[in-house]
């Protein structure tokens, strides 16, 4: 069976927003020619390689296939492990992945866009090896936004901000946790609030410590909730920061399912308590807090 010809969008799109919406948008648009809507793109570490990926991916790749496969709607997706394509030359690249591997007649990226051994080739190189292998190459404009380019380190900075409602706009949607919850130390229950507990990846970047307003997806339904980003640290010792959510109106077990978090609001810094009967007056507080907003 002949192999379906493409429109390949490529970039690393670590957070996949509007700039990266605007690419992946140029190769759907290239079905109404016949062509399959695909995306090739290297697993979220590769963005703590580039300048201002120092705090952090933004997603996971199991959170960029929800947005690339779900939201997008793209045909296929193809993300290789960085060490098993870094050594190749900009034009193998070209020949073996885009033209041989994916049936590219069509390629498009930002005009940022680097590939080949070294990151030694960009937009002028792909167009040199689209001529010589038969793909034509669209490069997709900046999107701006009050007045700078949309970019992932600018949402990262907003992030660690705790800016949600601007890491938002430039997003194009709710930032969001979609991972396997993972059982905790049940102190939530104890006071009344159970929680689910969700850990960010090793590399991931961790939001401002705080508590947000969120919608927790729950056994398909969704529900307004609380959600403290954080250690924790009314609870003695230790531990990596984590996501912890009290699902408002909500009672079931989730322990092992994977569950979305969608962040709207920054509510308050996280902080320290004296008791636990201080800290569950704080969550009837930031309670009645989110649903106000709501």
């Amino acid at each position: 069976m002949e192999k379906m010809h493409s429109s390949v969008a490529l970039g690393i799109f670590d957070g996949v927003h509007l700039g990266h919406r605007a690419v992946i948008n140029a190769s759907l648009s290239q079905r109404e020619k016949g062509l399959a809507a695909t995306v090739f793109t290297f697993e979220p570490e590769c963005a703590l390689r580039k300048a201002g990926g120092s705090s952090g991916y933004i997603y996971t790749k199991a959170e960029k296939d929800i947005i690339l496969w779900e939201q997008m709607g793209v045909d296929d997706v193809f993300s290789p492990p960085f060490g098993n394509l870094c050594g190749l030359s900009g034009e193998e690249f070209a020949r073996e992945i885009l033209v041989e591997r994916m049936g590219a007649v069509h390629v498009c990226c930002g005009e940022d866009f680097r590939f080949g051994k070294m990151a030694s080739c960009g937009v002028t190189e792909l167009k040199s090896f689209g001529e010589r292998f038969g793909f034509e190459v669209e490069i997709v404009g900046e999107v701006d936004i009050d007045g700078s380019a949309v970019s992932s380190s600018r949402i990262r900075a907003l992030l660690l901000k705790g800016d949600i409602i601007a890491a938002n706009s430039l997003l194009g949607f709710d930032y969001f946790l979609s991972v396997e919850v993972a059982d905790g130390n049940h102190i939530g229950r104890t006071i009344g609030f159970p929680t689910i507990n969700q850990n960010f990846g090793n590399g991931q970047l961790v939001p401002k410590y705080g508590v947000y307003s969120t919608v927790t997806k729950a056994d398909g339904k969704e529900y307004r909730s609380i959600t403290n980003v954080g250690v924790k640290p009314t609870i003695k010792g230790e531990r990596r920061p984590l996501a912890e959510t009290h699902i408002i109106g909500y009672s079931g077990d989730l322990y092992g399912k994977n569950v979305t978090v969608s962040f709207n609001n920054f509510v308050r810094p996280e902080r320290e308590f004296d008791s636990l009967d201080e800290l569950k007056k704080q969550i009837n507080s930031d309670i009645e807090y989110v649903m106000n907003i709501f």
